[in-house]
């Protein structure tokens, strides 16, 4: 008789409707919250920089060649195919399958490595060629290009991070990190196409 009442509050426990509060879906809104935050700073800069170009006689500015097209939309397109390969791993840790979102997250990773350690060595050519101190032009260019390499360099921790985590096995918990994950790329893919845009237009 003794050990009625626990067996009762077990199963009144296990009747009971699963909580709501899920620290992942609070991860995700948080993550929202973050991007949402992000995306306004771009939208400044980039509107910085059009209202400079617009009140300068000349942009860019005497002496300083426009931007080369080929290799930073060659290297767009190969981050937003990073992206892609996120979301697929996102679909796949829904379905709790840790090998193709295992797979999925390592290539997206390679490619995003790939993409940071060439932007960096272009980005380390423009700064011989010009300086952000030289100019409106200058300062807008590199204000955009850094701040979404820091974004990228942010990016790519992230996906270690999950994949190192899914590697050992894809919880529930380690799954809607991935997902979280793949919110947040989504949204730095469409900051690259912004800014990559943003920066060549003079030449487009």
């Amino acid at each position: 008789m003794s050990g009625m009442p626990a067996t009762e509050e077990r199963v009144a426990r296990a009747a009971a409707p699963p909580r709501r509060h899920d620290p992942w879906s609070v991860g995700m809104w948080g993550m929202a919250l973050f991007v949402a935050t992000e995306s306004a700073l771009f939208g400044v800069l980039i509107v910085t920089y059009f209202y400079l170009r617009f009140d300068a006689v000349q942009w860019p500015p005497r002496g300083t060649e426009e931007p080369a097209l080929l290799y930073p939309l060659l290297l767009l397109g190969g981050l937003v195919v990073s992206a892609v390969l996120v979301q697929l791993a996102a679909a796949g840790a829904r379905r709790r399958r840790r090998a193709p979102t295992v797979a999925y997250l390592a290539a997206a990773l390679a490619l995003q490595g790939a993409y940071l350690g060439l932007e960096i060595v272009l980005f380390h050519q423009d700064l011989q060629d010009m300086s952000p101190h030289d100019s409106a032009y200058a300062s807008a260019y590199f204000m955009l290009l850094g701040l979404h390499h820091a974004h990228v360099a942010l990016g790519i921790l992230l996906v270690a991070y999950v994949l190192g985590r899914s590697a050992c096995g894809l919880t529930t918990y380690r799954a809607r990190g991935v997902q979280a994950v793949a919110l947040y790329w989504l949204v730095v893919a469409a900051f690259a196409v912004a800014v990559t845009l943003t920066v060549l237009s003079p030449s487009l």
